[in-house]
C-alpha cells in the first residue's frame, strides 16, 4: 500500500479480488454513465447493478474486450519508450486501485501513473485505449478530441489521485467491411487548469448524489 496527501493505493492478489472490489466503488469508467452520456449503459442499469438488482454483462468472450486487454501492457511500453526522451516515466502495479478520503465512495484503477523530471515530479495519470473504428460517427468522436466517455474517466482519476495531468493513448484501427486499412496511435493531453478544475468539481458532485441512491 502506498500513502500521499490522504490518498491510497492498494494492490490487490488477483484479477478476482481487484474484480470484486471494484464492485463495491464508483471508478472511472462509471462517471460517464452517472452523467448519463455512455453510450453502453444508462445510469439506471449502473444503480441496479450497485444494488444488486441486476448482474453486469458478462464481458470475458468480448474479442474486442479481450483484445484491449492483451493490448495494454504492450501500449504502455510503447508510450514509455516514446515519452522517456522528454524526462517522463511511466509506473504500473497489477491490480491496483487508488482511493481518496475526500471522496469515499470512488476508486481509480490506472493503466499507469507518471512523473516528470521536468515537472518538479508532478503527479500524473495513463490511460489506455483501443478502438475499432468503422464510420464516419464513430471517427468523429476520436477527431482532435477525447471522446466524451473517456473524458469523463480522466476527470474522474484526475479527481481521486489528485493528478497534475493526464495522457489518453490509444490506438484506433480503421475498418471498412471488417477489413482493417490503417492503424494510428493517438496522444490526448489534459491539464488541470481552473477551467478542468470546474469539470471535476461538478462531476464528483454528481457522483456523490449517485452514490447517496446506492449507499456507498
Amino acid at each position: 500500500m502506498e500513502i500521499r496527501d490522504g490518498i491510497e493505493m492498494t494492490c490487490y492478489q488477483n484479477e478476482t479480488e481487484w474484480l470484486n472490489a471494484r464492485r463495491s466503488w464508483i471508478g472511472g469508467s462509471d462517471s460517464s454513465v452517472v452523467l448519463g452520456c455512455n453510450p453502453w449503459k444508462s445510469n439506471v442499469d449502473l444503480w441496479r447493478e450497485k444494488t444488486g438488482r441486476r448482474t453486469p454483462d458478462d464481458l470475458s468472450a468480448n474479442a474486442l474486450v479481450n483484445y484491449g486487454k492483451a493490448a495494454e501492457e504492450h501500449l504502455r511500453e510503447l508510450f514509455a519508450l516514446d515519452y522517456k526522451p522528454r524526462g517522463l516515466m511511466v509506473h504500473y502495479k497489477p491490480f491496483n486501485m487508488w482511493t481518496n478520503k475526500n471522496y469515499p465512495w470512488a476508486h481509480a484503477s490506472l493503466d499507469g501513473w507518471l512523473s516528470s523530471r521536468k515537472s518538479g515530479d508532478q503527479f500524473g495519470i495513463l490511460e489506455i485505449k483501443t478502438a475499432t473504428i468503422n464510420s464516419a460517427a464513430q471517427a468523429e468522436k476520436w477527431k482532435q478530441k477525447i471522446p466524451v466517455n473517456y473524458y469523463c474517466q480522466l476527470l474522474h482519476y484526475m479527481a481521486v489521485t489528485d493528478a497534475a495531468y493526464a495522457y489518453l493513448s490509444a490506438q484506433l484501427k480503421y475498418e471498412i467491411d471488417g477489413e482493417e486499412i490503417e492503424a494510428r496511435t493517438k496522444r490526448y493531453y489534459l491539464q488541470r487548469t481552473p477551467e478542468i478544475e470546474e469539470q471535476i468539481v461538478y462531476l464528483m458532485e454528481k457522483e456523490r448524489d449517485f452514490a447517496g441512491y446506492i449507499d456507498l
